[in-house]
């Protein structure tokens, strides 16, 4: 293991931070506006940048540099600039920031502007926006996405509406500017203002209500804006690779380039950070066994026209259309995000279930870790929909990225202009190009991919709630059997595994050793080539796991199948409960946690129609990674409604809920169904699983000779 370390060391001498900082500073240069910045899906910045990233690819002396051509929605946002005179003749002129909508005033235009609390639908009650701009607050962590105001805003005729972050994001600064996906049709247009000069404008609103003896007031501004979206615009992946001896065998480092204002942190310092560790493998002359490819993805912010799921298209589009063949090959995905600053007190590697046992081992040898991570570091499991990874590891690609998502940077400074230098943490920077160039090295002397797919079975078996199986007469007692004989062959197949790359391990040793000469050379390949079709059988369970297991619910959280009708039930029962009981209120407060329903309390009904129709009745073109992991809906728009009358006839206790209870009762009748379904589901999923497993065991047996 010495010569195995000495490389390690060498990795880390080669690391050059200072490159990688130039070479994020450097792709803050090409921008669709020229004051804020933004370098988005499609649009002639984002093409620059690619550009510069080809060029740079080649420089470093990567091998097949190449793009691959993506269709995704492009857009370009160049501008956005209200003028307002106050009541004192003051003159302002504001920088407005943007979504993903289509927009175009053609220079300066008057537009009157109101201003509407929330945008909720009982704030447009007797008031008429139609052709008028529409000034609203928002906590898109704690309320709702920004869709759902715009589209109630553009029902009600509102020429487009602009937001003001009220916490939730962009909480560093009163004139910090924000900017996320819209998750919504590009026709209801959209922009975002920030709180310092948003407070102007209501200032001068309040005023006018007040002397109006009206509840909103109304002003007058000029607004000059051009944002365009145009769908179905080609953009490109940047790829560039390390060859390895085994040409079919692959390790995937990837990062996203696009973003939102300069994107310091997200993510050009991730896209430098793949850049820096590919500099410094090469710079070590390091060869390595497997082939190294470095992927920069365009469009991760956005990249899709009315769609929940309307992030991480360039990364889906990279495995699904433009490179399938990856699928089968990549033993993993590195994927990077904001690594360039300490989001908590302790650092953190995410990745799926079955690479977790692997990640474990793997960070009890990390012990150079900077004092900006005071509580270590630790793997953390499963992944989240936030990041790219997501995409690759549905596609059958097991994948990680280091931990970005708990710090309070994403409440702070994410997707704002204060995402930028002035934050920057070389030592956290540092340590990031150490740990997951180090990571690839360790991957890189595997001959079988290392996964452990007890991890999930272990987390599929915690998700199972008796309590719940026993109310909806689920009967989990075959799953859990299943469960536990899937875990037993698992823990075979990782026993296997471990082995033969600890047998790869000491070969690839005793060849760098330059020692054994031709015979160690002969038995390296021989292994490579009896591991080829388990790698393959490996590979595809991993796959179908991802099918088979990983559903979202209404909030893009990964959960397993049973579990959103689980939640579903739990929230119907108290809600029943309360009914029973003539609780309007208790049953409001329970029913606003069924599936996407909590919309229903704020919205009109072709609002919440809409943004629910659009997830189930879509074609999975335009859902990308979310097709199918959302299979059913209660709508229980009607209850709310009903409800909500009730609540305030009475004050919420003592009314006549009897209606309201048998629909409700009903519903939890369809989801004890959906329950026993999914644990059904579940049970036949789990046994084929087993079915596969044996065969890859069989195929071990049978072709992968060590000794």
């Amino acid at each position: 293991m010495d010569k195995w370390k000495n490389w390690e060391q060498k990795l880390i001498e080669a690391v050059d931070t200072e490159y990688s900082y130039r070479l994020a500073k450097r792709m803050e240069e090409p921008k669709t506006n020229p004051v804020l910045g933004y370098r988005t899906a499609g649009s002639k910045a984002e093409l620059e940048t690619g550009d510069i990233l080809f060029e740079e690819m080649k420089r470093l002396g990567l091998s097949d540099v190449h793009k691959d051509k993506i269709c995704v929605d492009s857009w370009d946002f160049h501008h956005a600039v209200l003028r307002y005179k106050d009541r004192e003749g003051k003159e302002h002129e504001f920088q407005l920031g943007a979504y993903q909508t289509e927009f175009h005033t053609e220079g300066f235009q008057k537009f009157s502007m109101v201003y509407l609390g929330r945008g909720t639908a009982e704030q447009y009650e007797n008031i008429d926006v139609t052709g008028k701009l529409v000034l609203i607050d928002i906590n898109q962590r704690e309320e709702w996405w920004i869709n759902f105001p715009v589209y109630q805003a553009h029902l009600k005729g509102a020429a487009a509406l602009i937001a003001v972050q009220d916490n939730g994001y962009g909480e560093i600064h009163n004139t910090a500017l924000n900017a996320q996906d819209i998750a919504g049709p590009k026709e209801a247009a959209a922009f975002s203002i920030s709180q310092a000069d948003a407070a102007v404008l209501k200032a001068d609103l309040a005023l006018a209500a007040a002397e109006g003896h009206r509840a909103y007031g109304e002003t007058t501004v000029l607004f000059d804006a051009c944002s365009s979206v145009i769908r179905d615009q080609e953009t490109f992946n940047i790829v560039g690779s390390i060859p390895g001896r085994e040409t079919d065998s692959m390790i995937l480092l990837s990062a996203h380039y696009d973003s939102y204002f300069t994107g310091f942190q997200d993510d050009n310092a991730a896209v430098a950070m793949m850049f820096g560790i590919a500099r410094a493998i090469l710079k070590t002359g390091y060869k390595p066994n497997k082939t190294l490819v470095f992927c920069a993805l365009a469009a991760e912010e956005w990249g899709v026209v009315n769609s929940k799921y309307d992030w991480s298209a360039g990364a889906y589009e990279q495995v699904f259309t433009a490179r399938p063949e990856w699928q089968g090959k990549v033993f993993a995905d590195l994927n990077f995000e904001l690594p360039a600053h300490a989001h908590g007190p302790k650092d953190g590697v995410r990745c799926t279930y079955e690479y977790a046992s692997f990640m474990e081992e793997f960070v009890k040898r990390i012990d150079n870790i900077p004092t900006a991570y005071p509580e270590g570091l630790e793997v953390v499991y499963p992944i989240q929909t936030w990041s790219d990874d997501f995409s690759m590891a549905i596609a059958g690609i097991p994948s990680m990225v280091n931990e970005f998502s708990a710090g309070e940077f994403m409440e702070t400074h994410y997707h704002s202009q204060f995402d930028n230098e002035q934050y920057y943490q070389e030592d956290v920077f540092r340590f990031h190009h150490e740990l997951y160039g180090r990571l690839v090295l360790a991957i890189d002397r595997a001959a079988v991919v290392p996964l452990d797919f007890g991890r999930l079975f272990q987390a599929v078996k915690a998700s199972v709630d008796p309590d719940m199986c026993g109310r909806t007469g689920a009967g989990e007692e075959e799953l859990l059997k299943k469960l536990n004989r899937a875990g037993k062959l698992a823990e075979d197949l990782y026993d296997r595994v471990k082995a033969v790359n600890h047998r790869y391990g000491e070969l690839l040793e005793a060849d760098r050793e330059n020692g054994q000469g031709e015979g160690t050379e002969n038995d390296l390949r021989k292994l490579e080539r009896c591991c080829r079709e388990f790698n393959r059988r490996l590979l595809y369970i991993f796959r179908k796991e991802q099918d088979y297991f990983v559903r979202l619910n209404w909030h893009d959280e990964v959960l397993f199948p049973q579990e959103a009708a689980g939640s579903n039930l739990e929230a119907i029962y108290k809600a029943l409960d309360c009914l029973r009981q003539g609780d309007a209120q208790g049953s409001l407060d329970a029913v606003y946690g069924i599936d996407n329903n909590r919309y229903a309390f704020q919205f009109d009904r072709e609002v919440f129609r809409y943004f629910t129709e659009y997830v189930l009745n879509q074609p999975a073109d335009r859902l990308k990674w979310g097709a199918g992991r959302i299979i059913r809906h209660e709508n229980l728009f009607e209850l709310v409604t009903d409800l909500k009358n009730a609540q305030e006839t009475v004050g919420g206790h003592g009314a006549d809920l009897k209606n309201e209870y048998e629909r409700l009762l009903k519903v939890a009748g369809n989801q004890e169904q959906c329950y026993r379904d999914d644990i059904r589901y579940m049970e036949a999923s789990v046994e084929k699983l087993i079915g596969q497993m044996e065969e890859c065991l069989k195929v071990f047996d049978r072709e992968v000779q060590f000794s």
